[in-house]
């Protein structure tokens, strides 16, 4: 049999962001009914200056499709020592029903993708009708996606931005404004970013808390996209007392995502925690209720996630010819 190479420029002309949206929203659900096996992903962190490489793996029954991805971040030496770039991925497909490797893909384009896409469908599902102003802690390529995402569902107004390095948010602003026309505000603070949001992104991979719980509006959406390991923090745990928190994998975030922290401290019980994100797609239990909820999403990111997205990116390049072929053995 023969499989599918699909490099990041294959990848990008093959699938939009409104088109991830839907996958992301697909694969949540899909979570949620039963229809997903879905192990514990791996990290292995590496001595400085090297970084972390995840391993993600999922069974989705409703296509039929087995992914595996591999990502790294962190290389900061990369792209000098190496020549590549400081984060990579790259996924995997087989057939369920053979267990035949039907494609190989670039998956760091699709992890940057649908971890936005994620991001924005929080946003439909718990950030008040009528939020217009976006504040992001933290403007590299993340924050960015993140924007792009939002941007497809609701209209962005303003942005308030603060990056802990003046020449990323410089160039942040800059890149805002040419792709959309959007006017990005450059805090001076942190808080002076996060007082103004009617949403919330973090996107720092922060040790630390990085959001105070005073600074935090009442109806204000937050996106926490930073921590998806233990160690990693973004938002003070005083912010979940009296928040509605809502998590794309309980069995993730409580052991690895922004949830534990809060958790750790006594602050929440595990019974505080709303529910899983697909369960408020699904219509089982309500999204935001009231325009002075504090609403939070944890997000760690899930093989179902990139199962679904790679899934369409491989159905629309056999459509469109894309790719090349290539055989491991012949049947």
């Amino acid at each position: 049999m023969q499989t599918l190479l699909l490099n990041k420029e294959d990848v990008g002309r093959l699938i939009c962001m409104r088109d991830v949206i839907a996958a992301v929203e697909e694969a949540y659900k899909a979570f949620n009914s039963d229809q997903v096996v879905q192990p514990d992903y791996i990290g292995i962190h590496l001595p400085s200056p090297r970084g972390e490489v995840d391993f993600k793996l999922g069974y989705n029954k409703a296509n039929e499709v087995i992914s595996m991805k591999a990502s790294s971040g962190g290389f900061i030496d990369n792209p000098a020592a190496h020549g590549v770039p400081s984060g990579m991925g790259t996924i995997l497909l087989f057939d369920a029903r053979s267990c035949a490797l039907t494609c190989v893909m670039d998956g760091s384009l699709i992890t940057g993708l649908r971890t936005g896409a994620a991001g924005a469908v929080s946003v439909k599902a718990l950030a008040r009708k009528d939020a217009r102003k976006v504040a992001s802690i933290g403007t590299g390529n993340q924050a960015r996606m993140q924007i792009r995402a939002i941007n497809e569902i609701m209209a962005i107004e303003e942005i308030h931005a603060w990056d802990s390095h003046p020449e990323t948010l410089a160039r942040y602003k800059a890149d805002i404004d040419s792709e959309f026309g959007i006017s990005v505000v450059t805090a001076n603070s942190k808080r002076a970013a996060v007082e103004q949001a009617d949403i919330l992104v973090t996107t720092t991979r922060g040790k630390g808390s990085v959001v105070e719980a005073d600074w935090v509006k009442a109806g204000t959406h937050i996106v926490a996209i930073g921590t998806d390991q233990r160690g990693k923090q973004e938002l003070d745990p005083e912010i979940f007392r009296n928040a509605k928190v809502v998590v794309d994998s309980m069995a993730q975030c409580v052991e690895k995502g922004e949830t534990w922290h809060p958790l750790d401290r006594n602050i929440i019980a595990r019974n505080d925690i709303h529910g899983e994100i697909g369960e408020i797609l699904l219509g089982r239990k309500p999204g935001r209720e009231n325009d002075d909820e504090v609403t939070i999403f944890d997000s760690t990111g899930m093989a179902i996630q990139d199962n679904v997205t790679a899934n369409r990116i491989y159905r629309n390049a056999i459509d469109r010819g894309a790719g090349t072929f290539f055989e491991f053995f012949k049947s």
